[in-house]
């Protein structure tokens, strides 16, 4: 699932690159990697271009999503998996992960935080370049929804990275979460013992269990501060139907403001989960070539 699934719809340590499984594709290669953080592991799927010196993108997916993120209507791929395919297949690497708690990575769901992803995220950029085979190679941070703004703050601590491509960011965590939860929620949540589980009602109808030091960081996370420590090429993509990351272009417009450094902003006629609902067209005509075309200028 992903943060606004069907509200939308309806309105360093051990440096080891494991092997898990391996396959060809489009004369790519993909497999299943683990990636050591605080005595746990991220698993993430590295999908490597067959051109040589390619450069690779780190997807970040959204809340409650897992690294191939939101199935995609009329395909067998998830929005991640098939962006990943289709990067490749331009000369783009890749690699998606599943953030602690979350998918086939370590964790409990419920000791999910900001925080945590964060370091989750700047782990996996780290990881990467000590790689001896991604010696040199440029890297690119893909978030969406709540991966946005941890790629935002993961470019604050990596600001050398070599492009952030922000996918419908949440901007605001305290609003946007308030919206889903209701205010009564985290108002309990604020006043509570941080390691206390709170559980919640999504607008879809989903219960979810997150420990209150989740809301606690809120107020104290600022995805719009975070990039303003962070001076190179910058992508924002919003969408002009997003009921969660709203108004538009107004939100889009405030990213730009608080960057400083090369940018572009592109507002798209779809909603928050870039029309998965209803295909892949938006993915494949829209947001790829896009990205592709933003990476084919900085990377």
């Amino acid at each position: 699932m992903y943060l606004a699934k069907k509200f939308i719809a309806s309105s360093v340590g051990m440096l080891g690159l494991i092997n898990l499984s391996m396959m060809q594709t489009a004369g790519a290669e993909e497999r299943v990697v683990s990636i050591p953080v605080d005595n746990q592991s991220v698993v993430g799927t590295l999908e490597t271009a067959a051109q040589e010196n390619a450069p690779l993108a780190i997807l970040l997916h959204g809340f409650t999503g897992t690294r191939d993120e939101l199935p995609v209507k009329e395909t067998e791929e998830g929005v991640f998996s098939r962006m990943a395919r289709l990067l490749a297949e331009s000369g783009v690497s890749s690699l998606r992960i599943d953030f602690r708690g979350s998918g086939e990575s370590d964790g409990e769901w419920e000791d999910t935080t900001f925080s945590g992803q964060i370091k989750d995220a700047v782990t996996t950029i780290d990881w990467i370049r000590a790689q001896e085979q991604f010696k040199g190679t440029k890297i690119a941070l893909i978030g969406w929804s709540q991966g946005g703004l941890v790629a935002s703050h993961a470019a604050a601590a990596r600001p050398d990275v070599d492009t952030v491509v922000l996918m419908a960011p949440a901007t605001n965590p305290l609003v946007t979460f308030t919206g889903l939860f209701g205010m009564d929620l985290v108002n309990k949540a604020m006043a509570a013992d941080p390691e206390t589980p709170i559980t919640g009602s999504l607008p879809w109808g989903v219960e979810t269990t997150l420990k209150a030091k989740f809301y606690q960081e809120m107020p104290v996370t600022s995805p719009l501060a975070a990039v303003a420590h962070y001076d190179g090429p910058l992508l924002v993509m919003m969408g002009l139907k997003d009921a969660l990351i709203t108004p538009q272009p107004a939100i889009g417009e405030a990213w730009m403001a608080y960057h400083d450094g090369e940018e572009k902003l592109i507002v798209l006629d779809t909603d928050h989960v870039w029309s998965a609902f209803e295909g892949p067209q938006m993915i494949d005509e829209h947001v790829v070539p896009a990205i592709l075309e933003w990476f084919d200028a900085q990377l």
